[in-house]
């Protein structure tokens, strides 16, 4: 692509090379300046910023030449490759949107979505745009076949509508296709009657990425299935710095806030940012206007060292396995996040609060004299980033939903690999 006024510089795909090879040049010359890889639907440094990591990269040294980046870690799909300056963000050359594989290619990353509620009478948006693995590329083309259905579909994907008062529960079947490529969608949008709140229930999800999914394949295909066949409306993310918490939102259409390594995803609109400790992130969530709103917090404390090794591996006594407790940045770190939760606690009446996290330590509710011979004869130990959480007021909502009813099943620290 030929340079503009505003930068100068030249980017193409060299098609006579292995993809993705890249010719380009500029006028600011630095053996630091980069080609970064990245969804072609966004997460981009278009404004020169920092959005979220690059998918794959690789140098463009001198004022011009040819940068072969490795396109081993990405499916098939369409891309924006950016040439950015010294090692920064800043854009060299205009962007180009480029493409891996074939237009046969065409793939959703999942066969139904659910969309956020609608209600009779108002107008309706969303997004599924971003469900398609060409997203981005303008020859990729929605569009659905119902005619007398009161949600309608454009080219990009946005459906908007307003239901009548006697709509309901609205499924339709929504076609994709770019090139030789199709692939349909079933979209389903659940509808409430005009007086109903807009949200009966909430579901919502704590989810530790692990290094954003980096180390399984094909991690952000699978997170988007997973999460879409969930039926989560609110997602606490962990271990998302890199912007994955943007990533994942722009794929779903929803609404997203992006911490270093915290992050929160959305059906619903976010009304305000609050300001926290670190180690954690929190948003005040509109569920229905101004009719309702709620606060969402989330957290991820520190992971070493681990109390449970303490106390099973080392046989540590219970002060010197608080003392480590103390180390690990853990007891710090939920002091202070519980301090800055005092407000949203004492307004919860008026506005609901929700609290997710990695804790990286186990609950005092768990650890008791009864449950000993489950944890190497270790007793009733409170751990504070349990304990100062339920001496605040808060609800385990797990036991509270689950233990009450007689049943839980639950597993952590669980790693694998690849697939």
């Amino acid at each position: 692509m030929a340079g503009t006024e505003n930068h100068p510089g030249t980017l193409s795909l060299d098609s006579s090379k292995p993809s993705f090879t890249f010719k380009y040049s500029s006028t600011d010359a630095s053996d630091n300046n980069w080609i970064g890889i990245y969804y072609a639907y966004g997460g981009g440094p278009d404004n020169g910023e920092y959005v979220q990591d690059s998918l794959t990269w690789n140098w463009a040294p001198s004022g011009s030449g040819s940068s072969f980046v490795s396109p081993d870690k990405l499916r098939s799909g369409t891309y924006k490759a950016y040439l950015l300056g010294d090692g920064g963000y800043r854009l060299l050359a205009e962007p180009i949107v480029i493409n891996l594989g074939s237009p046969s290619d065409l793939a959703l990353f999942t066969d139904s979505f659910l969309t956020h509620n609608a209600r009779q009478g108002e107008a309706f948006t969303a997004n599924v745009g971003n469900l398609v693995n060409r997203a981005g590329d303008p020859n990729t083309h929605f569009s659905v076949t119902e005619q007398n259905c009161w949600a309608k579909v454009d080219g990009n994907g946005i459906i908007t509508g307003i239901p009548p008062a006697d709509a309901s529960d609205t499924t339709m079947c929504v076609t994709v296709k770019n090139g030789g490529g199709v692939a349909s969608l079933e979209v389903r949008i659940p509808v409430r009657k005009s007086k109903e709140p807009l949200v009966g229930k909430l579901r919502v999800l704590s989810f530790n990425l692990w290094f954003g999914g980096q180390p399984v394949n094909n991690h952000h295909e699978k997170q988007i299935r997973f999460l879409a066949q969930q039926n989560i409306d609110i997602v606490g993310l962990q271990e998302s710095g890199g912007g994955h918490g943007i990533r994942l939102a722009r794929a779903l259409g929803w609404h997203s806030w992006q911490g270093p390594d915290v992050a929160i995803i959305t059906r619903y609109p976010i009304a305000e940012v609050i300001d926290t400790p670190a180690k954690s992130g929190a948003i005040r969530i509109s569920l229905d206007g101004a009719a309702l709103d709620i606060v969402f917090w989330n957290c991820h404390l520190g992971y070493d060292p681990y109390g449970p090794y303490d106390f099973c591996f080392d046989h540590m006594s219970f002060e010197e396995v608080m003392q480590r407790e103390a180390q690990s940045g853990r007891t710090p770190e939920i002091t202070a996040i519980m301090e800055s939760m005092k407000d949203s606690i004492a307004n919860a009446d008026n506005v609901p609060l929700f609290f997710t996290g990695d804790f990286n330590a186990p609950s005092h509710l768990d650890w008791t004299d009864a449950t000993k011979d489950q944890h190497c004869g270790t007793g009733y130990t409170e751990w504070p980033t349990s304990k100062l959480p339920a001496d605040a007021g808060l609800h385990d909502s797990i036991r509270d939903t689950y233990i009450k009813f007689g049943s839980m099943s639950a597993c952590v620290w669980i790693e694998f690999y690849g697939n």
